[in-house]
């Protein structure tokens, strides 16, 4: 959604490259006996997708920059593209096990395959149109991919890959749900699209914030009502993350009033046929992304956003804030006590103990 606007707030605890220590009187009823968080690089980037990839965070930016950090000798490695000096702006990033795909958010929209042998790019899709925006993208496996992207006409823009991100067609309104009008999505943390398996969910937002899940593999969709903040342009949901098929949890809020606690975050249990409110007026506000810690039963999560970093160990019932950080857009995890976080000027490591 074109409106989204950056977020430039500094906090120097985790600028200064320093490590920042929180211990288990921070995080109050956490598992975890503390946090230690570090600064990777600093630049004057964007970052709103990132990708683990083994040993490297492969990173998608502003004004056409991708590259990676080496999470080994601590160097990052990076690319710039240029196309008829246009001002590239990666918000979506997705991987097969030899390539990495990056795609432009607005028109042209332009998808690139990157080279992890090399860092060499290819361009592999280009869609021209005044109403283009793409929000996020996925892999199934090293074969099948989707991204998508507000509405162009009466559905969901989506694209799909069968053949490693070679080639993408559009999917055919007349597959998809119809949106209502204002109902589009929101590029803050390439959390738009979750998958387990053939499972596939994509959330909205905007003046209907719904979900739309597919057990196919995107070849047929059914929608769920969220009771999420919605109605307004810059309302809804932002984030979503599911632990297996049937545990998920969705965040976001108002966008224009990013302290609102209230009507932003939601659990399910049934793989999102229904949504149920959770942690009312209490915890973050607007949240950008939401993760699931690894290997912890669906009950422990992680989010970053406008009012700082929060974590949850009850399935997001409540939550403890881990760091007034508002300047992060995306967090990923490595293993249950490891995760990478980024967003504006820098790349953070959490860990978790």
């Amino acid at each position: 959604m074109r409106k989204i606007i950056l977020i430039l707030a500094v906090f120097s605890t985790l600028l200064s490259c320093k490590t920042a220590v929180y211990n288990s009187d921070d995080l109050n009823s956490s598992n975890f006996k503390n946090v230690l968080i570090d600064t990777l690089f600093q630049d004057k980037i964007s970052i709103r997708a990132i990708q683990i990839d083994k040993n490297r965070v492969w990173y998608a930016a502003d004004n056409g920059r991708y590259g990676f950090y080496n999470l080994v000798d601590n160097k990052k490695t990076e690319n710039t593209i240029e196309k008829n000096a246009l001002k590239l702006e990666f918000r979506s990033i997705a991987q097969t096990s030899d390539n990495v795909f990056i795609l432009n958010v607005s028109n042209p929209a332009l998808l690139y395959q990157i080279s992890k042998a090399d860092l060499s790019s290819t361009l592999v899709y280009q869609e021209n149109h005044e109403k283009v925006f793409y929000d996020s993208m996925q892999f199934w496996d090293n074969n099948e991919g989707i991204a998508m992207g507000d509405p162009i006409t009466n559905c969901l823009n989506l694209i799909k890959t069968r053949d490693g991100g070679k080639t993408w067609n559009k999917i055919s309104c007349d597959k998809l749900p119809v949106v209502i009008d204002g109902e589009a999505a929101f590029a803050a943390s390439n959390t738009n699209i979750i998958i387990k398996e053939n499972n596939t969910w994509i959330v909205s937002g905007g003046k209907k914030s719904r979900v739309f899940y597919s057990a196919d593999r995107g070849n047929s969709w059914t929608v769920y009502e969220t009771q999420i903040i919605q109605g307004k342009a810059m309302t809804g949901i932002f984030t979503a993350d599911f632990y297996d098929s049937n545990n998920g949890f969705i965040a976001g809020g108002d966008y224009e009033i990013k302290a609102q606690n209230f009507s932003n975050k939601a659990s399910t249990s049934n793989g999102g046929k229904t949504w149920k409110l959770v942690a009312e007026n209490q915890a973050f506000g607007y949240a950008s992304c939401v993760q699931y810690v690894p290997n912890s039963k669906g009950r422990s999560l992680v989010t970053v956003g406008f009012t700082g970093i929060y974590y949850s160990n009850n399935s997001g019932n409540s939550w403890v804030k881990l760091s007034d950080d508002s300047s992060l857009n995306t967090i990923r995890f490595i293993d249950e006590n490891t995760a990478i976080a980024a967003g504006q000027s820098k790349m953070i490591r959490l860990r978790f103990k």
